[in-house]
């Protein structure tokens, strides 16, 4: 059958409409195969948008599923930056009368020496090193704090643990030089101290100091020595930890300078 040109005409013209319409009814057959819709409710439940997927995209996604904080997809260590504080005194500014108001709140009343304290074992617990703190040797406190600072103290360890584990950083302990100070501490450290307050929040068994310029490192006695880490390393991964504590709202802190240790009392 011989077909004129007005037929072709007709004919054509009436193919392209059937497509207008297809087109304008379902849009989605126009997409390329190699992207597919994906159907995400806007924020009103009753809307719903697309959104399309390359696969390029979509083995990226898959990438994020298998990688951990510890290992890429690939099973490799995953070493975390350093950021730290960018100003330690404007992070952690926190002075007595601020940490002050939380011991009272969240503290014991003040023991007049060590025996009373251990009279004390129904409000207070013993702080001793344990394998995420090293509680270095106390010269003007005693090492009980309120449960609640207790666990504090041994989040701080712990997460600064974790920290050290995700950087690829060898592992050290912080270290506590100061816990729960009795009236017979406060007036004995007074003595040679004339900068030290008398109404401490040490005496209420809410605070406690972890310095920032020692750390105990954590060696393998049958392994062989572990390299040298510099201390402003590992007091730049302490600020983000402590940061992060003090911003979760877990504790008040103050970068002490002179004693070159951060003040830590629970909130």
């Amino acid at each position: 059958m011989k077909v004129t040109k007005k037929q072709y005409i007709l004919g054509f013209g009436i193919v392209v409409i059937v497509l207008a319409i297809v087109r304008c009814v379902s849009p989605s057959v126009t997409l390329p195969k190699n992207k597919e819709m994906v159907l995400k409710p806007d924020s009103d439940s009753s809307v719903i948008k697309t959104e399309h997927i390359s696969d390029t995209e979509k083995v990226e996604q898959s990438d994020k599923k298998v990688k951990s904080i510890f290992f890429d997809s690939l099973g490799n260590p995953v070493k975390h930056r350093i950021y730290s504080v960018p100003c330690f005194r404007d992070a952690f500014p926190d002075f007595n009368d601020v940490q002050l108001a939380s011991a009272t709140k969240y503290g014991v009343k003040p023991v007049a020496n060590r025996e009373e304290a251990e009279h004390r074992k129904k409000d207070l617990v013993f702080v001793g090193s344990n394998p995420f703190f090293y509680v270095d040797r106390l010269h003007s406190s005693i090492p009980y704090l309120v449960p609640r600072a207790s666990e504090i103290l041994q989040q701080i360890g712990r997460n600064f643990y974790d920290s050290l584990t995700i950087k690829g950083i060898p592992l050290h302990k912080i270290i506590v030089t100061s816990i729960m100070r009795s009236k017979a501490d406060v007036d004995k450290l007074r003595g040679h101290n004339g900068n030290a307050t008398q109404n401490s929040c040490h005496l209420y068994g809410t605070t406690f100091d972890v310095c920032y310029n020692r750390y105990k490192t954590i060696e393998d006695p049958d392994g062989p020595a572990r390299h040298k880490v510099r201390n402003d390393t590992l007091k730049w991964v302490l600020s983000e930890v402590l940061n992060d504590m003090r911003r979760n709202g877990q504790c008040y802190i103050k970068y002490e300078i002179n004693q070159g240790c951060f003040h830590i009392t629970v909130k």
